[in-house]
């Protein structure tokens, strides 16, 4: 279970943060959340596809890193190979909550950052400090609180252009077929994708008011990060050795 404590510099003075990828880390996994903010990197890397939450039945879009549960192949010599890591995953092992104070009698909200001390990243002896010799925040958590606070908006501009998706019912299931060089089969399921003649359907007027909102552009993105996926079969084929 995770442990979350308030980051601040007396239980936190002497921790430090492991940055190295690997499956030991967390980073074994074969997808994370994306939003439309980050599309423009996530796209030149991984494809972009919609899952639904198990738990509320919400559609919620993913940056895809292979083709089974606990694979990444991203992951290489403990690092990951590409430039970008989405902040969903990047983030860890952190996260952002809110915290209650009283300015002038009147209660407001702060957001304020949490560390899971269970992660295994956490620790004393080795990795990025979070403060300095005399509690001032160290340049690696001043970069995790910037880093958090664009998660932040990001996910919130996210529920809105998921909610103009299914209002213009633009999503559709689909299965994913990957023959590999051995010739073994991956059968992906459970994802959606923007169906593209619900798309070029729309009218001119819904075309124009999803370019004010800014949601047209992660629209085009999603479709073209799905080119991708040639990238994953490579990565996997060469796995493989073959």
């Amino acid at each position: 279970m995770p442990n979350h404590t308030l980051v601040n510099n007396i239980d936190h003075k002497d921790t430090k943060i492991i940055t190295e990828r690997s499956a030991a880390y967390g980073d074994d996994i074969w997808f994370t959340q994306t939003f439309p903010a980050e599309y423009r990197s996530v796209q030149a890397y991984y494809p972009i596809f919609f899952t639904k939450d198990e738990n509320t039945g919400r559609f919620f879009s993913v940056a895809l890193f292979g083709f089974q549960q606990n694979e990444n192949l991203f992951i290489k010599d403990n690092r990951w190979s590409v430039p970008y890591i989405p902040l969903t995953h990047a983030r860890t092992p952190f996260l952002i909550g809110e915290q209650a104070l009283m300015e002038d009698g009147i209660e407001k909200h702060q957001r304020v950052l949490f560390l899971d001390e269970d992660h295994p990243r956490v620790n004393t002896e080795q990795g990025e400090p979070l403060f300095l010799e005399f509690g001032a925040n160290a340049p690696y958590l001043e970069s995790m609180a910037d880093m958090m606070e664009v998660l932040h908006h990001g996910i919130e501009d996210h529920n809105a252009f998921i909610d103009m998706l299914v209002e213009l019912e633009l999503l559709e299931s689909f299965t994913l077929d990957v023959e590999l060089n051995d010739r073994s089969q991956h059968q992906m399921l459970g994802f959606y994708t923007i169906n593209e003649d619900k798309l070029a359907a729309l009218s001119s007027e819904v075309i124009a008011k999803l370019h004010q909102n800014g949601h047209l552009q992660p629209i085009y993105m999603t479709l073209a990060s799905q080119s991708n996926v040639t990238r994953l079969i490579q990565l996997k084929n060469a796995q493989l050795g073959l």
